[in-house]
């Protein structure tokens, strides 16, 4: 007799279905698992025995026969724990120790050798293609529950221990009991609260105008200061300004940590904020790996990637940062395949040009080997450069103790960085599109421009001697300062501040 158990595999684009077929045969004892399994994989049949055994049911290895699991389809690689409670319900199933019908089920789970069901990784884009696939229900361990049930039309069971799914399975057991079925977890956004806000940081008006516009129009942002000046806090500040992830953001995201194991509670609902340092590899920066995984750049979709010492990162890996800035995604190819991956994030860097204290300070007299590091095409895929210069001591000594801080400051840029998010969204009629991300034809089709304005555009272009990108970048730039003045069109003032912020290397 063969049975039939369906089972996962997740990935950062999804899952794909896997079925277990288990046979056994007479003869002395052997248990094989077949169909590309990761070392995870074949060591799950000692904790399949001893899980069984400790349930309640006797041994596969007290019984003599031969045990061969294939894992279908055979050539998509198999990893990680999640097919141990598939694959030990299919050997009950098998050797007739239970009875059942899975056929329109999907179970996943990892077991200890007591029987206990520990949860995985990768549950949501494995329910989600579960959905998808026509299956009526699944199985999961319980600390996988809320997670699994962000996906509506699939029935949810939980369990904490082997015996009770096998109990819920067998309606012809004595002990039959039916899983609880989790509720549908709905998905409330709401503003994060940062250790770090605006409040907290002295003076820097002119930093923190740059982030409003980042944060209103996504754009990628550089900060150039001596050190101690406050960039990274501003940087950590910037993530408490930025809008709460739309539900279908939230459950991408959602999913791509899953997958990772970095994920905190069942649903990630503030854009994330990934902080790498500067010794990370190329690799761990953009993803790769004899089979490809995802980096930094995909980990800070739909967030932040603050890299901070931006020329101390290799050459190498500030390079690999084009494409994911330009095309929001980033392409890994090895020999076993081609793996895309999303990376549709805000860069926010920062650096100190000079390795000298703030007395010798110059943006005018940048370091060569700095210049070196940092290509032409790195910045002029970087919209807003702002200075973070030395900040007045007088300012620093507090003027008065009060017991409450005011957050009024992060207040007002939360609703402004909401009304300007809306004039986006109806102008582009997406949720997710932005001024950052508009191509050549929607400044085409959008961004209007006065002769003027067009006029001081040109001259400025000329003058500046900037690249066709870069003569976008300031349209667009001047477009979410528009947006955050409730502006219909681009005017001369828009254009002019969004020409301070272009870079000075």
């Amino acid at each position: 007799m063969i049975a039939r158990v369906h089972s996962a595999q997740p990935s950062i684009l999804g899952a794909d279905i896997v079925t277990l077929e288990t046979d056994l045969s007479r003869g002395l004892y052997s248990f094989s698992v077949v169909g590309l399994p990761d070392k995870a994989v074949e060591e799950a049949r000692e904790r399949i025995s001893a899980a069984i055994k400790n349930s309640g049911f006797e041994s596969p290895k007290s019984k003599n026969h031969k045990i061969i699991i294939s894992l279908a389809p055979a050539d998509l690689r198999k990893e990680g724990p999640l097919f141990d409670l598939p694959m030990a319900l299919g050997y009950m199933l098998a050797s007739g120790d239970m009875r059942g019908n899975l056929e329109h089920t999907l179970i996943i789970g990892e077991l200890s050798l007591d029987g206990t069901i520990r949860p995985i990784r990768g549950t949501l884009p494995i329910v989600r293609a579960a959905h998808k696939a026509g299956f009526s229900s699944v199985i999961v361990p319980k600390d996988n529950a809320e997670e699994a049930s962000l996906i509506p039309g699939i029935t949810v069971h939980f369990a904490t221990y082997l015996r009770e799914v096998i109990q819920h399975i067998d309606e012809t057991r004595d002990d039959h009991s039916k899983l609880p079925v989790h509720p549908h977890t709905t998905i409330t956004p709401s503003w994060g609260d940062s250790t770090i806000f605006l409040e907290d940081i002295k003076g820097q008006e002119i930093a923190k105008r740059g982030l409003l516009i980042a944060a209103a129009g996504r754009h990628n942002t550089i900060m150039v200061g001596p050190p101690g000046t406050g960039k990274t806090m501003l940087a950590r500040a910037f993530q408490s300004i930025l809008p709460p992830l739309k539900t279908e953001e939230a459950l991408e995201v959602t999913a791509i940590h899953s997958v990772a194991g970095i994920k905190e509670g069942a649903v990630v609902t503030l854009p994330p904020f990934r902080s790498p340092h500067h010794t990370a590899s190329h690799t761990a920066l953009v993803g790769g790996g004899t089979h490809p995984r995802p980096g930094e750049v995909t980990l800070a979709h739909r967030g932040v990637l603050f890299l901070d010492e931006f020329p101390e990162f290799d050459r190498r890996s500030i390079d690999t940062l084009r494409q994911p800035l330009e095309d929001k995604v980033v392409s890994i190819s090895r020999i076993q395949g081609t793996a895309i991956f999303p990376a549709d994030f805000i860069l926010i860097a920062a650096m100190n040009p000079n390795r000298g204290g703030i007395e010798e300070f110059s943006e005018n007299s940048m370091l060569e080997t700095y210049k070196k590091k940092i290509s032409g095409p790195i910045m002029d895929r970087i919209d807003l450069w702002l200075s973070v210069s030395h900040v007045a001591y007088s300012e620093l000594t507090p003027q008065e103790t009060t017991k409450t801080i005011s957050r009024e400051e992060t207040a007002k840029m939360r609703d402004i960085v909401l009304r300007a998010r809306a004039i986006q969204i109806d102008r582009f009629q997406s949720e997710t599109k932005t001024n950052a991300t508009m191509s050549a034809r929607d400044i085409e089709t959008h961004i209007p421009l006065a002769p003027s304005v067009a006029t001081l555009l040109s001259e400025s272009a000329t003058k500046l001697k900037l690249s066709p990108r870069g003569y976008h970048r300031i349209i667009k730039v001047a477009r979410t300062i528009a947006d955050l003045s409730e502006s219909k069109e681009i005017e001369s003032p828009h254009v002019l501040e969004a020409l301070q912020y272009r870079s000075r290397m």
